[in-house]
Parts: C-alpha cells; sequence; structure tokens
C-alpha cells in the first residue's frame, strides 16, 4: 500500500481532509453535554502503548466499541456525528456504512426481534459508538473512531494532516437481502464479485497457485488484533469481544455460537497453518497476470482503497505496475457463487481480507489493513522523536 503518512505530509488533499474532519470533530463535541462529552472524549494519541491502548482497540463484533453511543445523542448530535462519520469517506463508503447501520434491523427481523448480548435489544441500530482523542482544534495528534457491529474506522491526524485510516472494516449481515419486484440488497457485492472474477479467471496452474485452501476459514485471519503478525491464525469468534458478558449464561450462548462457527470451517491445525498470516505474502503475484487480470485487481483494490476520501486514496500508487506487481491474491474455499470462501490482497503496506462463510455463506466482513502503520503509530513515534530532539514538527 501507498505509506499514506509520507503521502498525507506531502500534500494538500490530507491537510484539507484533516481540516473538514477536525471542524466536524470540534462542532460534534461542542454539541455535547459535559457528560456526554467525557464519555466521547479519549486521551490524545501518543506512541506509548500504555497510554494509547483504547484508541488501538477495535472490533468489528456487536461489543462496546467504547465511546458515544448514537443512542446516548439527540437527534441534532446524531446528525453532527454522522457529519463527522461521513468527512472521512467517499461517498460510496458513507452510503454503505449507512446501510450496514441500517441492516441491524433487517438481522433483528431475520433472528425473531429476541433480545441478545446482554442488553434489551442485541441487533441495534443505535448501538453504534463514536469517540474522539485528543483535541482537534489544537496542534497536537488527534483521532476519531467510530465502530459498530460490522463497522471500523479508525484516523489519525498528525501535524494537521490525515496520516492512518486503517483498519477500516465493512461487513454486512445478511450479505444479501431480497427487495421487492425480484431486486436484492448487497452492499459489498462489487468487493465479493471481483475478486470471484479474478480468480475463475486464472488459468488451472496458476488457480492451483493462488488457492490456499479448497475450504475457508471462519473470518478474516488477522481478526482484530492491533497488530499483524508472522503466523497469526483466525482468532474464535468469542475472542472478538470487550470483556465477558455479565450473564454467564450470555456467554455461554455466545461461545457455543463460536464453537459451532469453527466447527463448521472444518479446518484443522494444517489448515490454519495454510492460512496463517506470514510476511512473506501467500498466493499468487499480479506479475503473472494478464492485462484484463490486472484491471480486475486494480478495481477490486479501489473497493478498499476508495473507502477514503479521493485526496488521500492510495489506489492511484497501482497504477505503477511495478507496484501492482508486488501484490499477492490468495483464495481459500469454492468459487462457485454462494459457496463459503476467503480471500486475501497482501503486498508492501498491504493487507486486505474478506471472508464470507457464516449463515450458508450470507455473513461478510472485508478489512483493509496496513501493517506496517495502523493506527498511525509509526507516524505517531517520528513524531515524538521530532519533539525530543527539540525541531520544529511539521510536514516533509
Amino acid at each position: 500500500m501507498a505509506d499514506l503518512g509520507a503521502t498525507a505530509r506531502a500534500g494538500t488533499g490530507a491537510r484539507e481532509v484533516a481540516a473538514r474532519t477536525g471542524e466536524a470533530a470540534a462542532a460534534w463535541l461542542d454539541a455535547l453535554d459535559p457528560a456526554q462529552r467525557a464519555t466521547a472524549s479519549g486521551p490524545t494519541p501518543t506512541a506509548q502503548e500504555e497510554t494509547d491502548a483504547e484508541r488501538r482497540r477495535w472490533f468489528y463484533t456487536p461489543t462496546d466499541h467504547g465511546g458515544l453511543t448514537m443512542h446516548q445523542q439527540r437527534p441534532a448530535q446524531q446528525r453532527a456525528a454522522m457529519r463527522l462519520v461521513a468527512s472521512g469517506l467517499s461517498t460510496p463508503a458513507y452510503v454503505t456504512v449507512s446501510t450496514t447501520m441500517g441492516l441491524e434491523n433487517v438481522l433483528d427481523h431475520a433472528e425473531g426481534f429476541v433480545a441478545r448480548f446482554d442488553r434489551e435489544r442485541g441487533r441495534d441500530p443505535g448501538m453504534f459508538y463514536l469517540r474522539v482523542f485528543g483535541d482537534p482544534t489544537g496542534s497536537g495528534p488527534w483521532g476519531w473512531r467510530f465502530g459498530g457491529h460490522h463497522v471500523s474506522l479508525n484516523n489519525l491526524v498528525v501535524d494537521g494532516a490525515l496520516v492512518a485510516c486503517t483498519p477500516c472494516f465493512l461487513g454486512a449481515d445478511p450479505a444479501r437481502s431480497a427487495l421487492l419486484g425480484g431486486a436484492e440488497l448487497r452492499p459489498l457485492a462489487r468487493v465479493e464479485d471481483l475478486a470471484r472474477e479474478l480468480v475463475r479467471s486464472l488459468r488451472p496452474e496458476l488457480a492451483a497457485r493462488a488457492t490456499l485452501l479448497p475450504r475457508a476459514p471462519s473470518d478474516i485471519v488477522a481478526g482484530n488484533r492491533t497488530r499483524v503478525s508472522e503466523g497469526d491464525r483466525v482468532i474464535p469468534l468469542a475472542g472478538i469481544w470487550r470483556g465477558r458478558f455479565a450473564d454467564d449464561d450470555e456467554q455461554q450462548r455466545l461461545q457455543a455460537a463460536s464453537d459451532a462457527i469453527d466447527e463448521a470451517s472444518g479446518l484443522d491445525g494444517a489448515d490454519h497453518e495454510a492460512v496463517a498470516i506470514t510476511a512473506a505474502p501467500k498466493g499468487l503475484p499480479a506479475a503473472e497476470l494478464d492485462a484484463g487480470q490486472r484491471e480486475l485487481l486494480r478495481a477490486l483494490l479501489g473497493t478498499y482503497l476508495d473507502r477514503v476520501p479521493a485526496e488521500v486514496s492510495p489506489l492511484a500508487r497501482y497504477d505503477d505496475d511495478h507496484a501492482l506487481d508486488q501484490v499477492h491474491v490468495a483464495w481459500a474455499g469454492p468459487t462457485a457463487a454462494g459457496e463459503p470462501h476467503y480471500y486475501r490482497l497482501q503486498g508492501p503496506r498491504l493487507l486486505v481480507e474478506w471472508d464470507n462463510t457464516q449463515r450458508g455463506a450470507n455473513h461478510a466482513h472485508s478489512v483493509w489493513r496496513d501493517p506496517t502503520t495502523d493506527f498511525g503509530i509509526d507516524v505517531l513515534g517520528a513524531h515524538l522523536a521530532r519533539d525530543h530532539e527539540g525541531r520544529v514538527t511539521g510536514p516533509t
């Protein structure tokens, strides 16, 4: 992936995005009462893990993501919150996030409107959390996080420029829903279909090299870890929550669901090793794709990298053939539509993962990460080092 931090510090686009988000963040905070603001605010981002740990926590399950929920806000405050969310997304991504939030109502209906997760309403479009870390009107680093079931957005501003916007997670449950007139709602349709089209277009010998396993893992492999590391394996569902439920019965139900998902995947230890994260990318390098396949790969990358505003999207980096050559494509599971499957795109500063395996392959997860600078940790370290050396901070 492009070095978003360097790109941001060198260009005006990331400053413009940072200014827009800063204005929106300040307006939202100003609209809150003191108690709300206390919940909505977090400490200034730092390079120190002990003081920055909460900002680096992220989830995509319907757990407590940390911050002020939409439920805890009046309508005008909700509008200001969504303005902040929109300021850090492209319009298509904002529409997708809004649709994903609304899918909680669809999922509630599909599950029979039952209480879940130790709260009055388990599937709840109001349980999306927003928190601002630091002061968006000051000169120091600041960031914001928005998350709930199947949404996690993480942004960091340093020296007046947006320097990090990963991890960036979008999911959909259901991944496909019936609409009137025989139409279908699929918020992540192109994210799924372009990858399938690409893999199915490969010659048999290339497809075999791209395929990690004939079965798919039950989830994205890097999970919700703060850092991606060599050997990372799938985290069971029960591990992707903020702590345990107070109700032991509810905790046991979650554990049972987690165990059932793992069992259904059918993966053994060797299988998990085959799909484990490695520093050296697995799969087929784009250097071996033909011209049409390379364009499919660029379009697929766009479904991830164009989630952010055009001014800061690193997609243009892959107009360079050498940069694209280093991206590897890996697949697990059948390639027939409607079957459980997984794919990964990996290269320098890039890790993309997708899975659609649960609920009969009608429950999708997609994530874009930069393993080097997720959460802007490296940029914060450089910023702190410059401060300690007594030099003037600012763009380079």
